[in-house]
């Protein structure tokens, strides 16, 4: 039986459709985009905030300006990338605060809305209104979590997100990557079209591999054109033929790359925090997400 809604909250949902509406017919983007964005999705619990603060740490330190969205309810990506907790406390989640909003962007939906915002804005733009920067130089967005659990379903705050991150337009040297929640609810919403890479997470066992397959396969719908499947916390050689085998019984392998991370007790022993793995060349995640670095760019070329 599905619960009512508590007082105010049918409110708070209406008003936050409003804003979404108001930011997508506010967006304005006359020429194709120069930069590029990037989501990474799988099972909850496969890696995927580790991987997005330390490919954002990464491609900030090669010269990229880095828009680090956190659209997981657990918000653990700012702790991941370094941001410092006198900071994260002080963060304000875009579903959270509906008057800092209208704050912030200068008025209030159907009067001078946009009085600040440009039509075509950038991420600084955003992330001046919105964000935070952190180390390196990460500029991070975050979405934030379910106010209530009598709530009902999360689209209102899908659609203010998915209406923000659509609103910026991404310059040359621009990226997004996009943490996003466990299993697939963004996918079916299609608030990744508009990506056009995928980076899939899987451990290695039977139900976060089928997780990651419907990913892919959603991935392909959405017209994501290059989708990489990640297989993190491999502890035994034949865990990768474990995943190959599960992947033939599954009826998909259409990926455009896959890698392998061997399990990595740096990983576990300070997760979240990615900074002794990023300060450690022998940490076999480092290694990997280097090259996963190297993917993410050269896929974003034109041929």
């Amino acid at each position: 039986m599905t619960k009512s809604l508590k007082p105010g909250h049918e409110e708070r949902r209406k008003k936050l459709f409003e804003i979404a509406e108001e930011f997508q017919r506010r967006t304005n983007k006359q020429a194709p985009e120069e930069g590029f964005r990037v989501v990474i999705t799988g099972k909850g619990g496969v890696g995927k905030t580790t991987i997005t603060a330390i490919l954002a740490r990464l491609l900030a330190r090669d010269g990229y300006r880095v828009l680090a969205v956190d659209e997981d309810p657990q918000m653990n990506l700012a702790h991941a990338l370094g941001v410092s907790k006198e900071i994260r406390d002080k963060i304000v989640p875009l579903n959270r605060n509906l008057d800092y909003i209208e704050e912030k962007t200068g008025a209030r939906p159907g009067t001078n809305w946009g009085l600040y915002f440009s039509l075509t804005p950038d991420v600084r733009d955003v992330v001046d209104r919105f964000g935070v920067v952190g180390p390196d130089g990460v500029m991070l967005l975050v979405m934030g979590s379910v106010v209530q659990a009598a709530a009902g379903c999360l689209c209102p705050e899908n659609a203010l997100l998915d209406a923000v991150v659509k609103y910026i337009n991404l310059r040359k040297g621009e990226i997004i990557l996009m943490d996003t929640q466990a299993g697939l609810e963004h996918f079916g919403r299609a608030l990744a079209r508009g990506f056009k890479q995928a980076i899939v997470l899987t451990e290695p066992t039977y139900n976060s591999v089928q997780v990651a397959v419907d990913a892919a396969r959603l991935a392909r719908q959405l017209g994501i054109k290059n989708v990489y499947l990640v297989i993190n916390k491999v502890k035994k050689d034949y865990h990768v033929e474990k995943v190959e085998k599960i992947l033939n019984e599954l009826g998909f392998n259409d990926f455009t790359t896959k890698m392998v991370i061997p399990y990595d007790e740096l990983v576990e022993e300070y997760d979240p925090e990615v900074e002794v793995i990023l300060e450690n060349p022998n940490s076999p995640t480092y290694r990997k997400a280097l090259e996963l670095k190297d993917i993410l760019i050269r896929y974003s070329e034109p041929p």
